[in-house]
């Protein structure tokens, strides 16, 4: 067996395009109505359709997954993040543990908890 999507549900899905693909490189790969799947195995859906689709509400903020991405240089990343044109909300910000590696969390627009740490 093989992981192959992480999907995350968002209420914009043009806005969540821009900013997966701003802020952290990723590229489209497919475009459908509803669905977007990014390069590294992330797909966007809309809210209203995976709603319909588990016949459940969504609940943003949930803290009970977490989407990890790696940066060498995450103070320039971090500064990246402050000029984006929308605010973000930070969950922690950015720390350095006792054992060097450094992180910064937050939620993107839709409640989806971001890690972005250095390689160890």
């Amino acid at each position: 067996m093989k992981l192959k999507n992480t999907l995350i549900v968002v209420n914009d899905i043009e806005k969540s395009i821009d900013f997966y693909t701003q802020l952290f490189g990723l590229k489209v790969i497919l475009h459908t109505e509803g669905t977007v799947i990014l390069t590294e195995g992330l797909v966007l859906q809309e809210m209203n359709s995976w709603e319909q689709v588990i016949n459940k509400e969504c609940i943003p903020n949930h803290n009970m997954s977490l989407l990890y991405f790696e940066e060498t240089n995450i103070e320039e990343f971090q500064k990246k993040l402050e000029k984006y044109l929308e605010r973000v909300e930070y969950v922690t910000p950015l720390t350095t543990y006792p054992w060097g590696k450094k992180v910064i969390r937050f939620y993107d627009f839709d409640g989806n908890l971001i890690e972005v740490g250095t390689p160890v």
